[in-house]
């Protein structure tokens, strides 16, 4: 059911990302500037709005405006400070002195994020489980951020973590992340980040990064991939079906406009994903959802960008299209099950938010820790203690509810050295490799570090094992070349050389493997020098973002869940080269027939005429000769003679108008 809409909020347009805050009120980012600002034009007004609803119909009615001379806030988390927001190049916090829900100061926490591509800046804030911020930032972005303890920088996509007590800025994993719009825990603490064209599991890619030493990350989805992807959120909600707890959903923004429902499996090392069902669609084209979050009474809200245009690959950034009015919030229910009753969060007392540590909801625990790290730590470590001696040691939940209870002390920048020891023993395997992670980011010096990661490293478990290559890559050089030459090339661990040889690398300083295997040109095309270069010219061209990959995916198999076809064994690749060189340089829209599939072709292939004739021919070559294909090299002669024929084609092809000029070969 519609929650808000911009008939009733004429602020509420273009929703970016929505959050609940220890009351219970959504908060709303909406960026009606986007894409950038224009100079000459007046000064932006994107805003930071709160919504209420006071009459429990589960229609907003109350609208607060907290901000409203904000500049493109495409992330925001709240501390016990205040807010803070992306703003372009910086990271600010809003500070609301008064209380009267609207900021009245601004500080400036950081600058020299990356803008030039504004839909990459660092957005998607979320905080893990002892509030560090983990903020998303993409592919093309080169940031150079000072910061009291030196400069942190980042390249070509990835993820930093900014630790509000100590204000201290890491670059938490570098790899390359087109529109990383997406990132969330689950109840053990482990990270799964969203990017354009699929979901990843970015434990491998945690490695302590080098400058411009991309990982690449393994991923999730198996199968019903989908692009581009922004907005997620896992199940833990009692108002929702038992079956579903724990699944992961992803919204998706073209193609398919919806979201999809993901269930978890855990591998040895790994953790994939298994199609269940699309949770929700529209047929409205306009739809364009954005970002999810559970409510304190388990319902499911969902934010709406709601635009014609959307991207900056297939419009112009000042297209006068671009739709900055309309916007729209939307609340799922389950009506065979009761809502659940709002927690006591904001103002409650200690041993209330403690006991909240137990219920079933995730995001009614982080609001929770966040109320926490609100309270004085001489007030509340004391009763934490207390709480953690009288957990009944029969509990099911028993060492999650001390693993909560570990995340609250390490929000304080206290993490509690007995309780980390005790759960890097515990019987959940899980739980001993979140007690890993946690030890990574403890500053005790109390406790032996390299020990305890040399013996969780020959875990019977491979996630746990996992988990302490990776934190330590984060030691002092020579203590964590020392666990990882004590675990190098041991039984346990060798399906986990790669990642240790990153670590090792990452320590040296040396590079790393980047995770990238080297390509290996077809026999065929090895013969002439010409054409070897050529097709290795054609795959780093077919792989940079916003060409061929992003849609197509790098095996070639597209995305035909969501109706971008497949480039594998297609007859449209390796039928006519001319044909092929006319969609190449036009672009393509409208019906399609691929393998015997049919594709509407709502998304428009787009035009490639600003590549060079060798351009072309090289990703041209390389599609023909890849992916289980096997046809003739096309040469830059060939382009420039079709771009010299076709240079009056105003817009897009369709499928039908280029089968007339060239028949579909017979089988």
């Amino acid at each position: 059911k519609l929650f808000a809409s911009e008939a009733d909020f004429p602020n509420l347009a273009n929703p970016a990302q929505i959050s609940f805050d220890n009351k219970g009120r959504l908060w709303v980012s909406v960026m009606p500037s986007y894409p950038h600002w224009r100079i000459g034009d007046p000064k932006p007004q994107d805003k930071l709005i709160i919504y209420e609803d006071t009459d429990g119909d589960g229609k907003a009615d109350k609208e607060t405006i907290f901000a409203d001379d904000l500049h493109l806030p495409i992330g925001f988390e709240f501390t016990p400070e205040g807010v803070v927001v992306s703003q372009t190049g910086s990271l600010v916090l809003l500070k609301d002195t008064d209380g009267d829900d609207r900021y009245d100061e601004k500080v400036v926490l950081l600058n020299g994020f990356s803008t030039h591509d504004t839909h990459h800046n660092i957005s998607a804030f979320t905080c893990d489980p002892s509030g560090g911020i983990i903020m998303c930032e993409g592919i093309f972005l080169f940031s150079n951020v000072e910061t009291s303890r030196g400069a942190v920088r980042g390249t070509n996509g990835g993820l930093y973590r900014y630790d509000t007590n100590r204000r201290e800025l890491i670059r938490y994993v570098q790899a390359p992340l087109p529109n990383p719009w997406g990132f969330v825990f689950d109840k053990y603490g482990r990270g799964f980040g969203q990017v354009a064209a699929d979901y990843l599991w970015v434990k491998p890619g945690m490695v302590k990064p080098q400058y411009n030493v991309a990982t690449r990350l393994p991923s999730i989805i198996t199968s019903n991939k989908m692009r581009p992807g922004s907005g997620s959120e896992i199940v833990a909600s009692r108002h929702f079906p038992e079956e579903a707890q724990g699944d992961l959903l992803i919204c998706n923004t073209i193609g398919f406009l919806g979201a999809k429902q993901h269930r978890f499996v855990e591998k040895e090392t790994s953790i994939s994903g298994e199609y269940v069902q699309d949770l929700f669609q529209s047929d409205d084209l306009n739809f364009r959802p954005v970002d999810l979050e559970f409510a304190p009474d388990g319902s499911l809200y969902v934010a709406d960008w709601h635009n014609l245009l959307i991207g900056h690959m297939q419009h112009s950034a000042r297209d006068p299209l671009r739709d900055i009015k309309h916007g729209r919030i939307y609340r799922i229910t389950y009506p065979s099950r009761p809502l659940v009753k709002s927690a006591e969060v904001a103002g409650a007392s200690i041993d209330v938010l403690l006991e909240n540590l137990k219920l079933p909801e995730y995001r009614t625990r982080y609001r929770t820790r966040r109320e926490l790290r609100g309270r004085d730590a001489s007030e509340v470590l004391p009763k934490l203690k207390k709480w953690v001696a009288a957990l009944d040691g029969e509990e099911s939940d028993y060492e999650r509810y001390k693993l909560e209870a570990l995340w609250v002390s390490q929000g304080y920048g206290q993490a509690d050295e007995v309780l980390i020891q005790d759960l890097l023993k515990a019987k959940d395997h899980k739980v001993r490799a979140a007690a890993v992670q946690t030890l990574r980011f403890s500053n005790s010096s109390s406790l032996d570090k390299v020990a305890l990661m040399k013996k969780a490293a020959q875990d019977e478990k491979g996630l746990v094992r996992l988990e302490s290559i990776v934190s330590a890559s984060w030691l002092p050089k020579e203590q964590g070349l020392e666990v990882l030459t004590d675990i190098e090339g041991s039984e346990k661990t060798k399906d986990l050389q790669g990642v240790i040889k990153n670590a090792k690398a990452s320590l040296n300083k040396t590079g790393g493997s980047g995770g990238s295997d080297k390509l290996q040109v077809p026999e065929h095309l090895t013969r002439n020098k010409n054409l070897r270069k050529s097709y290795l010219s054609g795959n780093k061209i077919y792989d940079e973002e916003g060409n061929c990959a992003t849609c197509h995916q790098h095996d070639g198999n597209g995305l035909p869940d969501v109706g971008f076809p497949p480039l594998s064994k297609s007859e449209w690749v390796n039928g006519n080269e001319e044909r092929l060189i006319k969609i190449t340089l036009h672009g393509l829209i409208g019906p399609i027939t691929v393998k015997g599939k049919d594709y509407p072709g709502q998304v428009p292939m787009t035009s490639f005429k600003q590549l060079s004739d060798k351009e072309i021919a090289d990703v041209l070559t390389y599609v023909r000769n890849s992916f289980g294909n096997k046809a003739k090299p096309i040469t830059p002669k060939q382009v420039a003679q079709v771009r010299k024929e076709t240079k009056d084609q105003q817009g897009f092809y369709q499928a039908d108008q280029l089968l007339k000029e060239h028949p579909m070969e017979k089988k």
